[in-house]
C-alpha cells in the first residue's frame, strides 16, 4: 500500500484504486496502538480520521470490490472466515485509513490541482492512447467502464491520488541510497562459492536390518497421525464452458470457408520486412532528400545529414500490420530489398522508406485449418448459450434437483468423482485424472459440505464449473496391519538418516582433526567431487538448495555438512573459494538495486509520516460496524 502511495502505481487501475495484495506492507493496527482507539460512535461510520469519516457503505463497497478481485486472482471464492484469517479486513481498513489521513493533510495544507493538470495527466496516460500514439477517448471510456468507473468518479480519484503523491514525494523525493548498502546487497546476491564435497547415500549407511515387531509397533504408536487415511470427498462436476458446449459438426463448410476468408492472414506466418523510415517536416524536405538519393547518396547518408542515428530510423523486422501508419506499411511492403520509396504522405509527415531483409510468409490452406476453424466458430456460438443455460441450471437447483439431475435434464455432461482427498489424490494414492486445477475445485469442495448449494466457479477461458459434494468419507486411523509395509519403509529410511547423520558428524570431526577428504572418500567408497559457481538460494548440478544454504553459512576453508534433498542423503563439504563480483555503479544492476532500496526507504519514511499524521489527527475505529461488514462477532 505504501508503495502504491509512493508510486501511485504504474497501471491505470492501480492509479485509480491502489490495489491490495495479500502479504503486502500496510499501515496496520500495530501502528495505531492497542484497543484504546476502538470507541463507540455513529452506526454509519467505520472510522474517523480528524474531520473525515470512512462510512459503512464506503468501506463495504471497497472491501467487497477487493475481495472479488482477490477471488478472481485465485480462481476460487474467498469466504468471510478465510478473508479474516488472511487479515484482509485489516489490510483494507489500513489502506483506507492511510489514504484518508493523507487526504486530511491535503485539506490542511490546502493543496489543489487545476482541471487542466488532471486532464493532462489522463491524456498522457499510455493506457488510453490509440494506434496513432494520441489520446483515444473511446478507448478511455471503454477501459474505465470495464473497471466499474464513471468518468467523474475516475477523474475525482485521480485528483486524490495525485494530491497524495505530492505529499509522499515531498517526504521521500530526495532520498539518496548509500553506496555501502548497494555494495552489501550486491555481495549478498552475487557472491559465489566453490566446494569439495562427499555425497553419502544409503550404501554408506550400511545394512539396516528389518525392524522387529516390537520396534515396528512402537514406531507406529508414536507416529499414528502420519499413517491416517485422509478425508475423502465424493463429487459431481459439470463444466459449462464454450469448449464443453461446442459442436464443430454443426458448423457448415460454407460458414467455415467464409470465416477463413475474413481472417486468412491470421492462419499462417505473415511476411516480415526489415523496415527503416525517415520522417520529414514538409513535403519539400522529403522531395529534396529523394533527389539527393537519385544523385547517388544512400538512405543512411540522408539520415546522417538529418542528425539521425540508425536506431532512430529502424522500425525492426515487422509484419505490415505492425506498422502504425497503414500508408507507410503499404509502401514498405511494395518495395524490393534495398529500394527507397518516393516521398509518402503519412500520418506524421512526409516519409521515405527503405527495406532490407525480407522473411517470406507462410499461408495455410483452408483444408489445413478447417477443423480448427469449425472448433472456433462452434465455441463462439456456444458462448451465447452459456447465460441461458446457467439460468436454467440455477432454476433446476432451486427446485431441489441435484447437479447430476440438472445436467441430465438439460442434456449436459456431468462427471462423478468417487473419492478425492485434499491433495487431489484417489484412495490408491494416484492423482485423480483430469481434475481441474484452475479453478481449485478440490479446495472449494473441502470448504463445502453435502447438500450445500455451491456458487459456480469461474473457468479461466470463460464459463463456469459447477460442483456438488455428494458424500464425505471421514479421516480414519489405519491399523498397523493395513500400513505395515509403509511403516517398515519409513522406519528404515529414518534409520538410514540417523546413521548418515552420525557418519557425517564423525567425518566433520576427523576433517577438523587433520584427515583429508580423499582419505575419507576412499574409506566410504565415494569420490571427492567439486562444485563451483554456487549461488545463494539456488541448487547447482548435483548440489541441492538446502546444502547450498549450509555452504553459504560456512566460512571459507571450513568444514560443514547438511542433509540432502532426500532424507536418505547427506553431504560433507569444505568451502574452497568465495568470490564477489565487483559492481559497476553505472550498470543496470546497480541502478536496479538502488531503485529497490530507494523504494524501501521511501516506504519506511512515508509509513512513519502517516503514523505521525494519524496521531496528529486522531484515528477512531468502530469495531461493531466493521464486524457487521466482514462477518465477525458483533462488538468483538
Amino acid at each position: 500500500m505504501l508503495r502504491n502511495i509512493h508510486k501511485a502505481s504504474s497501471t491505470w487501475l492501480g492509479k485509480a484504486v491502489l490495489a491490495v495484495v495479500i502479504g503486502f506492507l500496510v499501515i496496520s493496527f500495530a501502528i495505531w496502538g492497542i484497543g484504546d482507539i476502538f470507541r463507540g460512535f455513529g452506526r454509519n461510520e467505520v472510522a474517523k480520521i480528524g474531520g473525515s469519516e470512512i462510512t459503512v457503505e464506503q468501506f463495504r463497497q471497497f472491501y467487497n470490490d477487493r475481495l472479488q478481485q482477490l477471488s478472481r486472482q485465485l480462481g476460487r471464492p474467498i469466504s468471510p472466515d478465510q478473508a479474516r484469517a488472511l487479515g484482509f479486513d485489516r489490510q483494507i481498513l489500513g489502506q483506507l485509513v492511510a489514504e484518508t489521513t493523507l487526504d486530511e493533510k491535503v485539506k490542511d495544507w490546502r493543496l489543489g490541482l487545476s482541471n487542466k493538470e488532471i486532464a493532462q495527466h489522463i491524456t498522457d496516460d499510455p493506457n488510453f492512447k490509440g494506434p496513432n500514439g494520441r489520446f483515444d477517448r473511446a478507448r478511455f471510456e471503454q477501459i474505465i467502464r470495464q473497471g466499474g468507473y464513471t468518468e467523474p468518479r475516475y477523474v475525482a480519484e485521480q485528483r486524490q491520488v495525485l494530491l497524495r503523491r505530492q505529499i509522499a514525494q515531498s517526504v521521500s523525493g530526495n532520498l539518496t541510497v548509500p553506496d555501502i548498502a548497494i555494495k552489501a546487497i550486491n555481495r549478498f546476491r552475487n557472491e559465489t562459492r566453490t566446494i569439495d564435497y562427499l555425497a553419502l547415500g544409503p550404501t554408506q549407511a550400511g545394512d539396516a536390518p528389518a525392524p522387529t515387531p516390537e520396534q515396528l509397533q512402537s514406531y507406529y504408536d508414536e507416529r499414528k497421525a502420519l499413517f491416517r487415511a485422509p478425508e475423502y470427498r465424493k463429487l459431481t462436476l459439470m463444466a459449462l464452458s464454450p469448449a464443453e458446449l461446442a459442436n464443430p459438426g454443426e458448423v457448415s463448410d460454407a460458414d467455415a470457408k467464409a470465416y477463413f476468408e475474413r481472417r486468412k492472414s491470421s492462419y499462417g506466418k505473415p511476411e516480415k520486412r526489415d523496415v527503416r523510415q525517415i520522417v520529414f517536416p514538409t513535403d519539400a524536405a522529403a522531395q529534396e532528400a529523394r533527389a539527393r538519393i537519385d544523385k547517388g547518396e544512400s538512405f543512411a547518408d540522408v539520415a546522417k545529414a538529418r542528425g539521425l542515428k540508425a536506431a532512430d530510423t529502424d522500425l525492426g523486422m515487422v509484419a505490415q500490420s505492425a506498422i502504425i501508419d497503414p500508408v507507410v506499411g503499404k509502401a514498405a511492403f511494395s518495395l524490393k530489398p534495398g529500394d527507397v520509396s518516393q516521398p509518402i504522405k503519412g500520418t506524421f509527415g512526409s516519409v521515405l522508406v527503405t527495406v532490407g531483409k525480407i522473411e517470406p510468409g507462410e499461408q495455410k490452406t483452408f483444408e489445413e485449418v478447417k477443423p480448427q476453424i469449425k472448433r472456433e466458430i462452434a465455441e463462439s456460438r456456444a458462448k451465447n448459450k452459456i447465460g441461458d443455460l446457467r439460468d436454467k441450471i440455477e432454476d433446476a437447483k432451486a427446485s431441489g434437483a441435484t447437479l447430476a439431475e440438472a445436467a441430465a435434464k438439460l442434456a449436459l455432461k456431468s462427471r462423478a468423482i468417487e473419492a478425492v482427498d485434499r491433495s487431489g489424490r484417489a484412495p490408491n494414492g494416484n492423482p485423480v485424472a483430469d481434475l481441474p486445477r484452475q479453478p481449485d475445485v478440490v479446495n472449494a469442495a473441502f470448504n463445502s459440505d453435502v447438500g450445500v448449494d455451491n456458487e459456480a466457479l469461474q473457468l479461466p477461458g470463460g464459463g463456469y464449473l459447477y460442483y456438488d459434494v455428494t458424500g464425505v468419507t471421514p479421516s480414519r486411523e489405519r491399523p498397523l496391519d493395513e500400513v505395515k509395509d509403509k511403516v517398515a519403509q519409513r522406519w528404515r529410511d529414518d534409520e538410514i538418516t540417523k546413521r548418515l547423520k552420525s557418519k557425517a558428524d564423525d567425518m566433520v570431526a576427523r576433517l577438523k582433526g587433520g584427515a583429508t577428504l580423499e582419505q575419507l572418500a576412499g574409506e566410504a567408497g565415494v569420490q571427492v567431487q567439486k562444485a563451483g559457481d554456487l549461488h545463494r538460494g539456488k541448487a547447482a548440478g548435483f548440489v541441492p538448495e538446502n546444502v547450498v544454504q549450509a555452504v553459504f553459512a560456512t566460512p571459507k576453508g571450513e568444514i560443514g555438512s547438511a542433509q540432502g534433498k532426500q532424507e536418505t542423503a547427506h553431504y560433507v563439504f569444505r568451502v574452497t573459494g568465495v568470490s564477489n563480483t565487483k559492481l559497476d555503479p553505472k550498470s543496470d544492476e546497480a541502478k536496479a538495486i538502488a531503485g529497490s532500496l530507494k523504494n524501501a526507504y521511501a516506504d519506511d519514511l512515508i509509513g512513519e509520516y502517516v503514523t505521525h499524521l494519524e496521531k496528529e489527527f486522531g484515528v477512531e475505529i468502530n469495531q461493531s460496524a466493521l464486524n457487521q461488514i466482514i462477518g465477525g462477532e458483533p462488538g468483538g
